[in-house]
């Protein structure tokens, strides 16, 4: 018989030493709050706006047979700041991890030595709170005092007053332990002691499990960077035999190169740069010895104009070169016309003075811009929306780069002027990426960047590139340069550092370090030799590697690299300024506004471009449907989500029960995934399951920054325990943990997994598969009737795991389906991602293929059902049925399986409703209402 006891929690208080106290306001007396919740009345609570100190309390009777234990106090998310008290004594402390790192810090668990505890006796929890702004309180999961041999459920209403007073911590009189019982609610205080289901195994694992889910995906993420090194060389083909076999048996690599940074825009034909001049200023904006330098601009693609300078020499010119900046340096900065940049590494006019013509292209800038609730670098703004149609800041750089070689080719016709490419910093990427991908460029020089990518999820978020990491380091970049020239100079690079806190992801950029480089260059000159035995990477390095970018030898190296005969001159004076100098500011704006117009109106098109991804799906009958939809299936597994290759381990389940109500028992359920990678969640098995009986399965997915708890308990708003009222209807419930807990910690994940070509539902997907496989293999469970619901972030997860696990036999999204590719994409409105602070949200391409219909259409033929708020923020009504539409139109209309998908309305914001989908899962799960 299972035991179950009410607690009585006596106060835990939280205390910050060195704060000042102050007087209460507000709520001088004891009175009842929800925990967790915000104290704050918009958060749950009862209080009005309300910044300081605060203290809660609870009482708590431990049971006497657990006597000698030592007993956590183990608390979710408190803002800010907490010092806890058992029976007067403190037992913990943590201070604000500030904005930053709010979402990072695992539960408190605060040891509580047996001395300290009254066994079979009431306790006093007590906490005094520290609130340094906006909202405050005990205000996430999980609330709950634990040991080896069982738990006690803290979650209902603890007592609140504002104000400070130490004496709190340990003083009560026994009517207030009275009333305090009499509103606690009816889950609070409850006792379970710790068992196993039947045939598992009893689970030990202590502390916060959902931490230590996201730190093991951590590990595997990382291992599986590591191993991308060695396992590249399956994408290539490499035929060494002559110059001209390896690069036809590279092309291939190349072309992918081409795809995953997006350059797919056809460029725009012009026959010559225009001259940027007014009626008061003309377009000659200095001049040297044997130069002069003209503002340019010229057209790329699209309506997208690239700008910079152009320094032509006074005779014909030796080579054309594009010069590139980093994205922090102007081009009159290059050219010695502005500060900036030192006149050693003016690199751009030294290659003027020695007879080059030479075009310097504005890159996009890094600085920060408010961008509705988050603080964005602009390289980060445009890669958002980009990133989400297919394409990608580098890419779109890389054509205005190309564009003008387009024009060098035109302009040089029969003399054949050869065309180099001189870059550092961000410019050294372009230059590099853009040597490898189209071979007119005969020359090669990048600096301040060359470097192994192998930690590429530290840098800045413009960076990312999907997929890059299972083809190309930078050495297999630089094999695609072979066998022309690449001359790699080892320098100073730029310094960047993004903090985390702004919204933006956070990252990183510094100095290679000389050992690395060199490290590369050796690697890239394995991977194409002998084909280019003759014209090996060369490696120059610039006062050993931390020296300026632009030193004599690396000028040297590149000039005799493009003219062979070349002597190169000694630097001249710094170029005299003409008329008056140019708005820079303007300029970038403009070059921000043309690629942000050119996003938009990608998006504008990317319905079509869907209906030609999908053209092939053959509606004629249910039999064609269901052929002709295992393309796509694969297609969203492999290059959408992203699919490890790895076996799934044995599930080896281990539990411990955790609930036991009236209606069911709860348990804690831990399985092996892979290596480092468990499934973790919380089992809900009716208590009235008759021998022999099976019963259907509803799988029940918390959202952003949730716990399987917030599915299980009553008291939240959004999440109304629809978990626990399922399992109260008669369904099995399983509520996962999935990985989108503690903000950066997950979202740097997403950072790790996309250079793989991998996503977050590249692990999810699989403990998913994992969970319904174990949950199927239960003699109480009917595998055939496991369903799921997710809300919010778990609606995300409701429109991708049921397509590509096959156990899910209904999927029901609540609080998040909408015009999916529209909410990442669009800059314009205010439902957009893309100013937020949801950094890793993007999924690479998804404009091109898939849509939220398009995922609707990889779970039909099985039920499927979106519940929607009207005042769901979301997005908008009209969005959302614009979407589901597509969605009815090919059950009802092309199908004629329209029983099998429905949409439910209901007046309400960003929550559980289960009205309408507790029908939808009764009658498709074959679930009688009770």
């Amino acid at each position: 018989m299972h035991r179950i006891m009410i607690l009585s929690v006596i106060g835990v208080l939280l205390l910050v030493s060195g704060i000042p106290a102050q007087p209460p306001v507000n709520c001088p007396e004891w009175t009842p709050v929800p925990v967790p919740a915000s104290w704050e009345k918009s958060g749950g609570g009862i209080l009005d706006n309300y910044d300081g100190v605060a203290c809660y309390r609870c009482f708590v009777r431990v049971p006497e047979r657990w006597q000698g234990e030592t007993l956590y106090l183990e608390l979710g998310r408190i803002d800010d700041s907490d010092t806890a008290f058992f029976n007067g004594t403190e037992i913990g402390h943590t201070e604000s991890a500030g904005l930053a790192a709010r979402f990072e810090v695992p539960i408190r668990s605060y040891p509580i030595p047996p001395k300290t505890v009254r066994f079979g006796e009431v306790n006093l929890i007590a906490l005094r709170v520290q609130d340094d702004g906006g909202s405050g309180g005990i205000v996430r999961h999980p609330a709950r005092l634990t040991c080896r041999k069982g738990r006690i459920a803290l979650e209902g209403k603890w007592q609140l007053r504002t104000g400070d007073d130490p004496a709190w911590a340990g003083r009560f009189a026994q009517p207030e332990v009275d009333t305090f019982f009499g509103v606690a609610g009816e889950g609070f205080g409850q006792t379970v002691d710790h068992e196993p289901l039947e045939s598992t195994a009893l689970l030990t694992l202590t502390g916060d499990i959902a931490s230590e889910l996201v730190a093991g995906v951590d590990r595997f993420l990382l291992r599986k960077t590591e191993e991308s090194l060695a396992q590249r060389e399956r994408h290539w083909r490499r035929d060494r035999s002559s110059p001209q076999t390896y690069a036809e048996s590279v092309r291939p690599n190349r072309q992918r190169l081409a795809h995953i940074v997006g350059l797919r825009d056809t460029r725009t034909p012009f026959d010559a740069p225009q001259l940027v001049a007014t009626t008061d200023r003309d377009a000659l904006v200095g001049s040297a010895a044997g130069y002069r330098i003209y503002s340019i601009r010229w057209p790329a693609f699209g309506g997208v104009i690239g700008e910079g300078l152009l320094l032509e020499p006074d005779g014909k010119p030796i080579a054309c070169v594009v010069a590139i900046p980093d994205a922090d340096v102007t081009p009159e900065s290059l050219v010695g016309l502005a500060e900036g940049v030192a006149a050693e590494s003016q690199y751009a006019r030294r290659l003027a003075e020695n007879g080059c013509r030479v075009v310097v292209p504005v890159l996009v800038d890094r600085q920060l811009q408010k961008r509705r609730g988050v603080q964005l670098p602009n390289r980060e703004y445009l890669y958002r929306s980009a990133y989400e149609l297919g394409r990608h800041i580098i890419g779109y750089e890389i054509q205005k780069v190309l564009a003008v070689v387009d024009w060098y080719e035109r302009d040089s016709g029969e003399s054949n002027c050869p065309v180099g490419l001189f870059g550092w910093g961000e410019g050294g990427l372009l230059a590099l990426y853009a040597g490898a991908l189209d071979e007119r460029i005969d020359a090669v020089l990048c600096s301040g960047y060359f470097d192994s990518r192998q930690d590429l999820w530290q840098e800045p978020m413009d960076r990312n590139v999907f997929g890059l990491l299972d083809q190309f380091g930078d050495a297999e970049i630089a094999s695609l340069i072979a066998p022309r020239s690449l001359i790699v100079e080892a320098s100073k690079g730029p310094e960047v550092v993004v903090p985390p806190g702004l919204g933006c992801a956070p990252g990183r950029i510094a100095t290679p370090k000389v050992e690395a480089v060199r490290a590369e260059v050796t690697r890239a000159n394995g991977l194409a030799a002998p084909a280019a035995s003759d014209t090996q990477v060369r490696l120059v390095e610039s006062e050993g590697g931390t020296g300026p970018a632009g030193c004599d030898e690396a000028i040297t190296s590149f000039l005799h690299a493009l003219a062979p005969a070349s002597r190169p001159a000694q630097s001249g004076p710094a170029p005299k300024p003409q008329g008056e100098p140019i708005d820079a500011t303007a300029r970038q704006l403009r070059q921000i506004a043309q690629l942000d117009r050119h996003n938009q109106e990608l998006l504008a098109e990317s319905p079509y471009v869907r209906a030609e991804f999908m053209k092939k799906l053959d509606v004629s009958s249910m039999a064609a449907f269901e052929k002709t939809i295992e393309p796509y299936r694969d297609f969203f597994r492999d290059e959408v989500v992203g699919r490890f290759p790895d076996q799934i381990l044995p599930a080896n389940a281990r539990t411990r029960k955790t609930y036991d109500t009236e209606k069911w028992l709860g348990y804690e359920v831990v399985m092996d995934v892979w290596p480092d990678v468990i499934a973790y969640g919380i089992l809900l098995v009716p208590k009235d399951i008759k021998p022999n009986e099976r019963r259907p399965v509803v799988v029940c997915q918390h959202g952003l920054e949730g716990r399987p708890e917030k599915v299980v308990y009553r008291g939240l708003r959004a999440y109304h325990g629809f978990g626990a009222r399922l399992a109260d209807e008669g369904f099995v419930v399983f509520a996962p943990q999935n990985l989108y807990v503690f903000g950066d910690r997950f979202r740097t994940l997403q950072r790790k997994a996309n250079p793989l070509g991998k996503t977050l539902f590249s692990v999810i997907v699989p403990q998913h598969q994992q969970i319904t496989d174990w949950l199927a293999s239960l003699p109480f469970v009917d595998g055939t009737r496991i369903a799921f619901y997710g809300i919010s972030y778990g609606g995300k997860t409701a429109m991708r795991v049921p397509p590509l696990v096959a156990n899910y036999c209904a999927s029901v999204c609540s609080a998040d389906f909408n015009d999916w590719v529209w909410k990442n994409a669009s800059s314009r409105s205010n439902y957009s991602y893309v100013g937020t602070l949801e950094y890793e949200i993007f999924e690479f391409d998804l404009g091109s293929n898939f849509n939220y219909s398009e995922m609707a259409a990889l779970i039909c033929p099985r039920p499927f059902m979106v519940e929607r708020g009207h005042f769901d923020g979301v997005s908008s009504d009209e969005r959302v049925a614009y979407e589901f539409a597509k969605v009815r139109h090919l059950y009802q209309a092309q199908l004629g399986i329209g029983d099998r998908c429905e949409i439910e309305w209901f007046p309400g914001p960003h929550e559980i409703h289960l009205v309408g989908t507790l029908e939808f899962l009764r009658r498709h799960l074959k679930w009688p209402p009770r």
